[in-house]
């Protein structure tokens, strides 16, 4: 399985949406050089609150285009960065992916998958109903969360619009991702 890099985004503070950029920085172990979230242990404001201590795995945000395409045909404008992702990719169906799944991206850069991003009411903050257009049922009834998955830097470099993303899986048995 392999995709292609759409957008980079990044911001310094915590904010809802990042500014794409021309390319980011991952630092192994820490995230994306400059953004807000980046570093060892959490930081995500709620996260934070309850443990300060605990790791980061959510040092990557990364959004399939795809969900932006889907959004659009629903009425949701949104552009690379708006819902808070730092990579949006196209052709990986990075919700399929199990936990432990490695992206490599461009020349050097290394993501493993940690898991899935859980809607939280900031979506409808920044447009009313995206929270829900970001969540469905499987045939069983199952709840599917569509908005993007995160994951932990293993090798740092420079990625691009433009960079090839190659898929790895990981050993079996594979781990459905849930949410972290």
């Amino acid at each position: 399985m392999s995709g292609v890099v759409v957008a980079v985004s990044r911001s310094g503070a915590h904010t809802f949406g990042k500014p794409t950029q021309d390319r980011v920085r991952l630092l192994p172990g820490l995230g994306i050089e400059g953004d807000a979230h980046a570093g060892e242990t959490v930081k995500h404001r709620s996260r934070v609150a309850r443990n300060p201590s605990q790791p980061n795995l959510r040092q990557v945000h990364l959004i399939h285009a795809e969900l932006h395409d889907e959004l659009r045909e629903v009425g949701f404008d949104v552009a690379p960065g708006e819902m808070g992702e730092n990579i949006t990719t196209r052709g990986v169906d990075l919700l399929e992916l199990p936990t432990g799944a490695r992206l490599r991206i461009g020349e050097t850069a290394e993501l493993e998958v940690t898991g899935l991003r859980n809607p939280c009411v900031q979506l409808d903050r920044f447009r009313k109903g995206l929270m829900a257009a970001t969540l469905d049922r499987d045939e069983d009834g199952n709840l599917v969360r569509k908005a993007g998955v995160m994951a932990v830097v293993r090798a740092g470099g420079e990625v691009r619009p433009g960079d090839a993303v190659r898929v790895e899986l990981p050993r079996e048995p594979h781990r459905a991702l849930a949410p972290v």
